[in-house]
């Protein structure tokens, strides 16, 4: 059975100005410098994509944000926790789920556009239940995407992409995409062969049922992740 028309435009009316963009660096729980310090700065602001990106080279970072300008290159060490929290004390509003993928930079990062191999490092989805209810999603309401960089990440420095995809709007195919990238320097022993390994953009449809997802009814199907499979690690 469907909810009423009632219910959805309610619902979408209460989350239309939910926006959020992941600009500040944590590591091993400490914030790191300020908004965009270590973050490449978006032309969109707060306010998300939609699926028109997917086919675009500005899926790799968000409209706008390319190589240069004033961002700075982190120094972090395989094994350290790294978040990346929204902005202004802002939560994640919007139900859907979040990834990472990293892309190694052949030289530095700060002048690498991302059109290498990425590969996904983390993922976040359903904790319980179905995708028709907000709290159900691992990140609802939390103020940042976080993740332990695998201790066997080849050293060099990596592009970081972080993303969460509300899904709100997704029975519209209108899927809503908040993206940032960061720019990091990781040091370790390495060892490990991350794969599988991916172009971006080329990594979703707007078709996808992870991307096109209803979540508008009382029985929503089982949610299916987008994109590839997380590397393993080794």
């Amino acid at each position: 059975m469907k909810l009423s028309s009632f219910a959805i435009l309610a619902g979408l009316a209460a989350q239309a100005q939910a926006h959020y963009i992941f600009n500040i660096l944590f590591v091993n729980g400490q914030r790191i410098g300020g908004e965009y310090t270590y973050v490449r700065r978006n032309s969109n602001s707060y306010n998300p994509a939609f699926p028109d990106i997917l086919t675009s080279d500005e899926l790799r970072c968000n409209r706008g944000a390319k190589p240069g300008g004033n961002v700075q290159t982190y120094e972090v060490k395989a094994g350290d926790k790294i978040g990346f929290k929204v902005f202004n004390n802002e939560l994640i509003e919007h139900p859907g789920p979040g990834f990472i993928y990293m892309s190694k930079a052949p030289n530095s990062v700060a002048t690498y556009d991302g059109s290498g191999e990425w590969f996904k490092v983390y993922e976040t989805g359903l904790c319980r239940g179905g995708g028709n209810v907000d709290t159900n999603w691992c990140s609802y309401n939390k103020d940042r995407l976080e993740f332990t960089i695998p201790a066997k990440t080849p050293p060099g420095e990596y592009l970081v992409r972080i993303e969460h995809i509300g899904l709100h709007e997704g029975h519209n195919r209108r899927a809503q995409f908040y993206i940032t990238c960061a720019q990091l320097k990781i040091n370790g022993p390495g060892g490990g062969t991350p794969a599988p390994l991916v172009r971006i953009p080329g990594i979703y449809n707007a078709n996808d049922p992870g991307i096109a997802y209803n979540k508008w009814t009382n029985n929503p199907a089982a949610y299916r992740m987008p994109g590839p499979a997380v590397w393993n690690g080794n």
